[in-house]
């Protein structure tokens, strides 16, 4: 982040508040990722959080079911669905829910979708590749989070393990080093 000249720091800060004030929400304004997240710090607070939550529970259960083209298809909402969860953990920093939701969101891949997940050849290799990275990230942002968190996300995280290794995808995971099961 650029830092200002002193002297312009010290020319800033003298300014009259009112002039402060419109610098303040011009700036803001131009940034929508700040916007956001001093709409949900200031406006809404932390009560909101389980209601975006709960939208994203949403979003994560919806669009995985039913039947896809190709497994490029449903490698591309997959990206879009992990991209909405990471954005809603840089406005909220709610670690703990992108975390839980991304291992909602793979348990959802493989319980809906056997049949794309089943074989790794050619159409499915992509989906399969992301499938195991995303595991071994949502293992390495489980990690990162107290211990007491990982009672409650491990029901989740074996059964995407377990899925995985039975899956096209265990080839993969054997190679990523993915563990078998979280450790507990």
């Amino acid at each position: 982040m650029p830092v200002l000249p002193p002297d312009l720091r010290k020319a800033l800060f003298q300014l009259p508040q009112k002039e402060k004030d419109q610098l303040l929400a011009r700036l803001v304004a131009q940034d929508a990722l700040l916007t956001e997240q001093l709409a949900y710090r200031l406006l809404e607070g932390p009560q909101a959080l389980e209601n975006r939550r709960a939208a994203l529970r949403a979003q994560v259960d919806d669009p995985v079911r039913g039947f896809h083209q190709t497994p490029n298809d449903l490698l591309v909402i997959l990206r879009q669905l992990q991209a909405r969860l990471a954005y809603h953990a840089k406005v909220t920093e709610d670690l703990f829910g992108e975390t839980e939701l991304s291992w909602r969101l793979l348990a959802n891949v493989f319980r809906h979708q056997p049949g794309i997940t089943a074989r790794l050849h050619g159409p499915t290799q992509p989906l399969l590749q992301h499938l195991t990275k995303r595991t071994l990230e949502a293992l390495r942002q489980t990690a990162r989070l107290h211990e007491d968190y990982h009672l409650e996300l491990a029901p989740t995280a074996n059964a995407v393990l377990t899925a995985l290794w039975q899956s096209g995808a265990a080839p993969l995971a054997r190679e990523a080093g993915l563990p078998r099961a979280m450790a507990g």
